[in-house]
């Protein structure tokens, strides 16, 4: 199939609660969301942007040929964690061009909250 999206994404909007309310599976988090429909493996780097310190990252991932990947922000933990109940945005480039979605999932209080929205492309 031929590949569709874009090698470099930013999503500028970026919060990872530091509670959670009910079961472990509905922990407050995010998710980078990407789809790869094309041909080639994407090995694809993460870097974190703070208001207050020096970026961190990147962050290394492989999704696979014709094959989609959640990844929570909670999980990245090399080089080191995304801290918690703190502002971020992140830039995520890869080899080949891919399909970014960002969700978050905000379980401090019994009524949960989802916000789901795509990344924005940046044309290169």
């Amino acid at each position: 199939m031929e590949s569709i999206g874009h090698r470099t994404w930013a999503i500028p909007e970026g919060y990872i609660p530091g509670r959670s309310s009910g079961a472990e599976d509905m922990a407050s988090h995010e998710t980078l969301c990407v789809l790869n429909a094309g041909d080639d493996d994407a090995r694809v780097e993460v870097t974190a942007y703070f208001s207050d310190r020096e970026p961190v990252g990147p962050y290394r991932l492989t999704v696979p040929a014709r094959r989609t990947a959640h990844v929570w922000f909670n999980d990245l933990d090399d080089p080191e964690p995304i801290p918690h109940d703190t502002d971020y945005a992140t830039v995520i480039r890869s080899d080949v061009p891919i399909v970014v979605q960002h969700t978050r999932l905000d379980s401090r209080q019994a009524e949960n909250a989802l916000l789901s929205t795509i990344a924005y492309p940046v044309t290169n």
